[in-house]
């Protein structure tokens, strides 16, 4: 099957836009097909990187379905967001980094051209990851994303003082949580927000799910890793105040009264293009600086 690559991106990053219209000549140069997200095509063509009339013939408003491979150009938010895009066509993704630390991207910007090279020679592999289904008791947001790839946040809003959140697996008790709030991280979130309040590491392709307390009360709270397949529902005790809510970085409030989250292992899964020569762990230690500064 003939490749299609469709080529979204964070567009309010202005380091975008240069490696994007010389990635686009140079598969044009190669006789290889392309298509743009609207907002991508939009941006080139007001910028004058490529023409208005090309611009709109590459435009997709359907890029999952119209391209064979998603490349997404920009930081881990990017990402998860290309991966909502992706949505039921499970589209494979592969991610430019063109923002920080990038650890859902596997190739930096000016390494594209390699990349591309290995996925045309057939060297490339497509890696499945976990999402996690979350569902509140009574009405879900419409805004709110139905699964997580990266993590599922329950905070406290508006307010100095810790929530109280009762834990339950499988409808036994977990742990009743004093805390800013709670972080549940699929193993490819487990080095988003869930490592930032000492969560574990967990690699990619592990059957497991972290749960990790937020500036917790008391030091015996410490984060644990439970079953994917297990249902863990969380209810906050504390009334009075709103909580934050928060599926993949999108955030809604929820009433001073919130509904039980549940959130178990989801069916979807979202295909990440992983290159040859490259495993989780080489990346954590080139973003983590592992090994580096001879200190033992």
């Amino acid at each position: 099957m003939a490749l299609v690559y469709g080529l979204t991106g964070n567009t309010t990053n202005d380091a975008l836009w240069a490696p994007v219209a010389d990635l686009i000549a140079d598969l044009d140069a190669r006789g290889q097909a392309v298509r743009l997200h609207p907002d991508v095509a939009a941006g080139l063509a007001g910028r004058g990187l490529i023409g208005a009339e090309r611009a709109a013939a590459l435009a997709s408003d359907d890029l999952p379905r119209d391209a064979t491979m998603l490349l997404s150009f920009g930081g881990d938010g990017t990402m998860l967001r290309t991966a909502r895009l992706s949505g039921g066509h499970a589209t494979p993704i592969l991610g430019v980094n063109v923002g920080r630390l990038g650890f859902l991207a596997t190739v930096e910007v000016g390494g594209v051209a390699d990349a591309l090279e290995a996925v045309e020679a057939g060297t490339a592999t497509i890696e499945e990851r976990l999402t996690l289904d979350v569902r509140l008791d009574g009405e879900t947001p419409a805004d709110l994303p139905a699964w997580a790839l990266n993590d599922v946040v329950v905070d406290k809003s508006g307010t100095t003082s810790m929530i109280q959140v009762e834990a339950e697996l499988d409808g036994r008790p977990l742990n009743t949580y004093w805390a800013d709030g709670l972080v549940v991280a699929t193993p490819t979130g487990s080095t988003a927000y869930a490592l930032s309040v000492g969560g574990p590491i967990v690699m990619p392709g592990t059957d497991g799910v972290v749960v990790a307390p937020i500036a917790p009360h008391t030091l015996t709270a410490r984060p644990v890793v439970l079953p994917s397949g297990a249902e863990l529902c969380l209810r906050v005790v504390t009334r009075g105040h709103p909580i934050a809510f928060a599926v993949d970085g999108v955030s809604v409030e929820l009433p001073a009264d919130p509904p039980a989250i549940r959130i178990r292992r989801s069916a979807h899964r979202v295909r990440l293009v992983q290159l040859p020569g490259r495993d989780f762990f080489s990346a954590v230690r080139d973003k983590l600086s592992w090994g580096r500064g001879g200190v033992f």
